[in-house]
Parts: structure tokens; C-alpha cells; sequence
């Protein structure tokens, strides 16, 4: 768990990889997977998937299955830490998926600068000091993204639409749990 961060922090932290998000989902809703069923499933080169479930075994949000069991048995399965996550990440998966927001809401600064802005940071140089690790092109290209995908509006600072402050809410569950809050009852 990414405790000793703020939310913001945490969910930066966790989009810093693209598959994260749809890997802990799909965990969660399956109960565990295979390797080769996770490939297929979401669409992901074998490469891409083991840097990221290297990185969420890291974290300790996911695990191997060890020992000896029926050949079906899944291979990688969320701790207990990762269960907290599964759930939120589902959420806000169903909900950028629902939007036709997949794409651009997966994308490395999307969902952290849709947070930072739901908490009140609605200036650029705000956002700058508020993300770690973000670079202006890469705050630019997310503001911009998120822009023309009706979630955010500019005016003299950024203010989140309707569907926004919507999708704010899935995002806020999930940077809670990474941060260790809770993030609600699933639905």
C-alpha cells in the first residue's frame, strides 16, 4: 500500500503504468487468472503484463499462486491489500468504459489530474506542484485530453464538467484505497 502518500500521490504512483488499473479489475472480478488467460483478456502483450504485475507484486497488491493444485487454478491472485483496490478500480473501469472514456482515461496523468482538480487545485502551476513527476508537456496533453473528452472545461483555472465530478468519484474511491482511506461499500 502507498500509505505514506497522499491520494493524489498514490493514484499517480498507480497510473504511472497503463495496465494496472484493468489488471487489478479484471483480478478482482475473476478471482484470479491465469497468465495466458490475462493476455488474451485484456488485450496486452506478455511483456507489457509481466512489468505490470512485477510492479503490483512489488507493491504487494497482487501474487503468484504458489504450491501444487488442479491445473485451472489461478496463477496470479490480489492479497488482501489488492482486494481493497479491486473493487474501486472495477468501478472506475465500468465507468470509463460506459463514457467511451477507456482510452484517454487510462493514459498516465488522465485520472491524477481529474483528482488534483476535484480537490481544488484548478490552476496549472497548482496541478504542476500537486502531481509528482509530471513535466509540463505531460500536464499540457492531459488537461488537453480531458478537455475535449467534456470531463474538464478551462477558464482562468481548470474546472471539472458534470461528467467530471461524476467520474471524480470513482477516481477519489479508488486514490483512497491506494492511500489506505476507505473507499466505500462496492456496488
Amino acid at each position: 500500500m502507498l500509505t505514506q502518500l497522499s491520494p493524489l500521490q498514490a493514484l499517480a504512483h498507480l497510473t504511472h503504468n497503463r495496465w494496472a488499473l484493468p489488471l487489478l479489475a479484471e483480478l478482482h472480478q475473476t478471482d484470479g487468472s491465469k497468465f495466458v488467460t490475462l493476455v488474451h483478456r485484456l488485450g496486452i502483450s506478455r511483456d507489457s503484463l509481466s512489468r505490470t504485475l512485477e510492479a503490483l507484486t512489488a507493491q504487494g497488491w497482487v501474487l503468484r499462486n504458489t504450491g501444487h493444485g488442479h491445473p485451472l487454478r489461478p496463477e496470479y491472485l490480489l492479497t488482501p491489500e489488492g482486494m481493497l483496490l479491486g473493487a474501486p478500480a472495477l468501478r472506475l473501469l465500468r465507468e470509463l468504459r460506459a463514457r467511451g472514456l477507456e482510452e484517454v482515461g487510462l493514459r498516465k496523468w488522465s485520472l491524477p489530474v481529474l483528482l488534483g482538480v476535484s480537490q481544488g487545485q484548478e490552476r496549472f502551476s497548482e496541478l504542476l506542484r500537486a502531481l509528482p513527476g509530471v513535466t509540463n508537456r505531460a500536464l499540457t496533453l492531459a488537461l488537453k485530453d480531458l478537455e475535449e473528452a467534456g470531463l474538464l472545461e478551462r477558464a482562468v483555472g481548470y474546472r471539472l464538467t458534470p461528467a467530471g465530478l461524476e467520474l471524480a468519484e470513482e477516481v477519489r474511491a479508488l486514490a483512497l484505497s491506494l492511500a489506505g482511506g476507505t473507499a466505500g461499500p462496492p456496488r
